[in-house]
């Protein structure tokens, strides 16, 4: 009797293993937790394309929306850990969530397989195109003469888009009605149109916009400026020098999904952050690729501790 588990057991791992040898055998899908059009959107579709071509079967991205990313990762993080659903999380999704969602159905830190690093993005402060400010100053002097009036659009609770304004409301000491979207793109679309007065966004949703002159760029909350934008000041040479922030989107598999197949999908992220194809269509966003250092799923998996961390008090004082 023993020798027959034992044999089983021998089984299923042989036969786990030429499962991940052979790994991937049909498409893969992509669940990126918000809708089309947003930043997370453009940059799960950068690199799922080219990792489509290095793993021979082609990366198919499902927008799943809901509840400021959460409902989308929740699903993902409840399917079969085989390799072939995967997700493009964030920094709202796997470093806010926990301090905003008290009933949250995953915890970042445990619930996954880290993959890798797909771009940073920095965060911009922007405003419908005829909002009464010309720059950073006027603009935090006019939401605070009329706070009551105003309005900020974001994607979601948990969302990059609300929790970097939270942090700027907090910062500058306002408190505007907050209008929420399922994703980042159905919100600039009001942006644009005027039907809401400003947000807090990733660089990478935006830089068409802004050249076309379909909405006013106040900052960029990063050290230095970005040469997609490079006429767009600094906060801090804007007269806001605590206000930098960097949202980062990463790929993540379900917990226990075979480390073979992690390695695979972990190399494809990687050859793609190095095509000149994908690298060029990235920074030309705006975006900031990791380094070498900063990439694979050990890096990753202990930068979300730390973002959780971070961001937990933080939310919680600026939400009091």
């Amino acid at each position: 009797m023993r020798t027959s588990i034992l044999a089983l057991a021998a089984a299923v791992v042989l036969t786990g293993s030429a499962q991940a040898q052979t790994y991937p055998q049909r498409p893969i899908n992509m669940i990126v937790p918000f809708a089309a059009g947003g930043p997370t959107d453009i940059v799960a579709r950068i690199v799922a394309e080219n990792m489509s071509k290095t793993l021979g079967q082609q990366i198919v991205v499902e927008n799943v929306a809901g509840a400021g990313g959460t409902t989308g990762i929740t699903r993902a993080a409840q399917s079969k850990p085989d390799g072939y659903t995967i997700m493009m999380g964030h920094m709202g999704t796997h470093g806010a969530a926990p301090a905003l969602y008290p009933n949250l159905k995953y915890d970042p830190t445990k619930d996954f397989e880290p993959i890798g690093m797909a771009a940073g993005t920095p965060i911009l402060i922007v405003a419908k195109k005829d909002f009464p400010a010309n720059n950073l100053k006027e603009m935090i002097a006019y939401l605070k003469a009329n706070s009551d009036k105003v309005n900020q659009a974001h994607a979601g609770i948990g969302a990059v888009s609300h929790m970097t304004c939270i942090l700027f409301n907090s910062q500058i000491g306002v408190k505007p009605a907050a209008v929420p979207y399922s994703g980042t793109g159905p919100a600039l679309n009001d942006l644009v149109s005027g039907q809401v007065d400003y947000m807090c966004d990733q660089i990478v949703n935006l830089v068409s916009q802004i050249k076309a002159g379909s909405i006013k760029a106040f900052a960029i909350a990063m050290p230095e400026r970005s040469p997609a934008l490079p006429d767009v000041p600094t906060t801090k040479e804007a007269g806001m020098p605590d206000y930098e922030v960097t949202a980062w989107n990463a790929v993540f598999a379900p917990k226990d999904t075979p480390k073979e197949i992690v390695t695979a999908l972990s190399s494809a992220l990687d050859k793609a952050l190095d095509d000149a194809g994908t690298k060029g269509r990235l920074l030309d966003l705006g975006g900031v690729l990791p380094t070498k250092a900063e990439r694979g799923g050990d890096w990753l998996g202990a930068f979300v501790k730390k973002e959780v961390a971070r961001w937990t008090p933080v939310l919680k004082e600026a939400s009091k």
